[in-house]
């Protein structure tokens, strides 16, 4: 009797599970419907490659398939780590992308600071288009626009230095000023982008927190500082964790337009991801790559972890999961 009454109410909770997910699909279809597109370009380009890992183990051919391959266990990661390159390529991965992670927040949070303080509609509009302009030229347009800067006999930076009577510099042969030219192309390009998250989240703040700070006398910076900055503080939060999810990702087509297989240059802009294509383009074998591959998503997935953990350690509701 008892195992009848259990049963009975294992099936009572599985058709309100099942009544409650087709409520939930009719009352918000159309908004699962708009997401649809998202999950089903996750599902095919991030989910379903998944079994294909196992290439990072095997010496895989094409004529023998993914599973007929020969089993190689670790010499995949071996023909990476034995070298200098794996230290060289992950320790330029993290710091570009450190550099990208910080001074791209501190860039999107001023400029979305500045616009908000613009009264004037149309102005606010116009900036907000300038600004926002650049994220949508390809690599390959900014790799042009980078070389007509910094081209070493007709770039604008050297003609620069001519007229204050300074020497030209041959930007193309140091590697030294390489990590700050990255920087500065990522903060032109994607910093409108990054500008339109914290401004939408400066517009929701309630009126009545600054009217209030305004009657006990608070000034413009005083107000950012007590309140937009402390309010922004989740969205930096989630926003910091998910780019921390690609930091040992690199961002291959910017620097590879940019910087090409100019080996001058490697020194600080040799990432992950362009040391990867040489080696693909140069050996032709897929098994190497699917190995770096997926100690990039282990590193990134630890990452995520730990700074996660981290920052619910230090406050809970800022946290991603």
């Amino acid at each position: 009797m008892s195992q009848l009454m259990v049963t009975t109410r294992k099936d009572y909770q599985k058709n309100k599970a099942r009544k409650g997910l087709f409520r939930e699909l009719w009352k918000n279809g159309w908004y699962y419907m708009i997401a649809l597109p998202g999950l089903i370009f996750f599902l095919v380009f991030s989910y379903m490659p998944l079994p294909g890992m196992i290439i990072a183990f095997k010496d895989y051919n094409f004529r023998d398939g993914i599973f007929g391959s020969k089993w190689v266990g670790f010499d995949n990661f071996k023909f990476f780590f034995n070298g200098e390159y794996a230290w060289r390529t992950t320790f330029n991965t993290l710091f570009i992308n450190a550099n990208y992670i910080i001074f791209g927040t501190l860039f999107a949070i001023a400029f979305a600071i500045l616009l908000n303080e613009i009264r004037h509609g149309l102005l606010k509009r116009l900036y907000q288009s300038l600004m926002f302009l650049p994220f949508f030229f390809s690599a390959i347009v900014v790799g042009n626009f980078v070389y007509l800067i910094f081209s070493s006999k007709f770039g604008i930076a050297n003609q620069l230095l001519n007229s204050v009577h300074l020497l030209p510099i041959d930007w193309y042969s140091n590697a030294q000023y390489w990590v700050s030219i990255l920087v500065g192309v990522f903060i032109w390009k994607n910093t409108g982008y990054a500008v339109v998250i914290y401004l939408a989240t400066i517009v929701g703040i309630d009126d009545e927190l600054y009217e209030a700070a305004a009657l006990d006398g608070a000034g413009s910076w005083h107000k950012i500082r007590y309140i937009t900055l402390p309010l922004l503080v989740p969205t930096i939060t989630i926003l910091t964790l998910l780019s921390i999810g690609k930091i040992f990702y690199g961002d291959f087509q910017t620097i590879y337009s940019i910087v090409g297989d100019n080996g001058l240059l490697f020194a600080t802009t040799d990432v992950i991801d362009t040391y990867v294509f040489r080696a693909v383009k140069t050996v032709g074998d897929i098994s190497m790559p699917a190995a770096v591959g997926l100690y990039q998503s282990v590193c990134g997935f630890i990452f995520v972890i730990g700074c996660n953990w981290a920052v619910k350690k230090y406050n809970n509701e800022n946290s991603l999961f």
